[in-house]
């Protein structure tokens, strides 16, 4: 009887064993709740280029959405008209403006409308022998060159200064194609974007900050908004409403955020915990707590749902005033998950390759979205029909 019985513990023992094995991983568990498609996680790699990555995956989602099909739109095709046009205007105004590799959504949509847009294929954009984005030395060369002709002792500029930064792009990016065959076809650029059949007057940008009457227009005061592009301005409350509404009717929309955050993890999750909540739950005391290095918080704040801040519309306002808030990063929210206690957050694409936890996809809970969003740019189709009407967009 007594080998039956040995037999029989070391049975119950080897379970248990695979039952602690087998113990799902501490952490967050993500259920998706509803997803649009999207094209292919991209790489920015090293260049400040997130506006026109995120801007262009955007359209590459509405071409899926209005059936169009599957394509893969070039990046420096827009970063090559767009930093050449930002030169122009920082010239102009003898350097007293802005000129940087970053750039908005308005960017893209005016690039789309003014220039058009090539393929991937026909303008990939690096011509330095490397495979991914790095623009170092470019950004190095084109600000030396732009600030030598700005900010210089120079009381009449020659024809030809333009060509100079021209020819600068041209060397990094690839020049620009004036034509161009693609699938058998021969197109411009101008022929190809609108063989695409997107109406690019059907696309609006949102934005919820109290230094403008809401229901108006305005131009977002960061230095990348150089083109000073118009958002429209309503209560966060309503702006949250859009962005839920327009992901639960099949739309996606570029999201302009702040990624500077504790809570902005390099590993997929963003979210606005409130730690002193947090410590109170897990039973740490406060002198543990302020002892801990920034990065020992960060794993603490982050490594598992919290409780999070209650989002106000004057907490984002201060934010914004006091440049906690910044224009960081640009991606494109396509869904929406929830977490193993029932909790929302957006599914977002992001431009940093796919080694992370969720293979490029981030995870930013409401709360994160509600404090650090800069702005949104979605079809206006995606709006709350009583939101369009305060707005007065038809």
């Amino acid at each position: 009887m007594k080998k039956p019985i040995l037999i029989a513990a070391l049975g119950l023992l080897s379970l248990s064993a695979m039952a602690q094995e087998a113990k799902p991983e501490e952490g967050f568990v993500f259920t998706t709740v509803k997803e649009n498609p999207i094209t292919s996680v991209k790489n920015q790699n090293r260049s400040s280029t997130c506006w026109s990555f995120s801007s262009l995956g955007f359209f590459e989602s509405e071409l899926l959405r209005l059936g169009k099909g599957t394509f893969d739109l070039s990046e420096m095709f827009v970063v090559h008209k767009t930093m050449e046009d930002r030169a122009v205007n920082y010239v102009r105004l003898h350097g007293d403006s802005s000129f940087a590799p970053g750039g908005s959504f308005y960017d893209v949509l005016y690039c789309l409308k003014t220039y058009g847009i090539v393929p991937q294929e026909v303008m990939p954009g690096i011509m330095y022998g490397d495979t991914l984005p790095v623009h170092n030395e470019l950004d190095a060369v084109a600000g030396g060159y732009i600030n030598a002709i700005a900010k210089g002792k120079l009381t009449k500029l020659t024809p030809v200064w333009k060509k100079g930064l021209g020819a600068i792009y041209d060397t990094y990016l690839g020049q620009c194609p004036e034509k161009f065959t693609y699938q058998g076809k021969e197109y411009t650029p101008q022929t190809f974007e609108a063989s695409l059949g997107l109406n690019l007057d059907d696309y609006v940008s949102l934005t919820s900050y109290t230094h403008h009457p809401f229901y108006t227009q305005f131009p977002l005061e960061i230095q990348d908004n150089w083109r000073g592009g118009l958002s429209y301005n309503m209560p966060i409350d309503e702006l949250m409403q859009v962005m839920d509404n327009a992901i639960r009717k099949g739309y996606t929309f570029a999201w302009g955020a702040d990624v500077s955050e504790t809570g902005f993890t390099r590993n997929g999750i963003a979210v606005m915990p409130d730690a002193a909540k947090a410590v109170e739950m897990s039973g740490s005391d406060m002198a543990r707590w302020t002892g801990m290095t920034p990065v020992d918080k960060r794993r603490e704040l982050t490594s598992h749902p919290l409780p999070e801040l209650n989002v106000t519309q004057e907490m984002r306002q201060e934010a914004f005033d006091d440049w906690e808030t910044t224009d960081d990063h640009g991606m494109v929210i396509y869904g929406i998950a929830k977490d193993q206690n029932g909790k929302e957050y957006f599914m977002v694409k992001n431009s940093w390759g796919t080694n992370s936890k969720y293979k490029g996809i981030w995870y930013a809970s409401k709360a994160y979205v509600a404090y650090k969003t800069m702005n949104i740019l979605v079809n206006k189709a995606a709006l709350p029909k009583d939101i369009a009407k305060k707005l007065g967009i038809k």
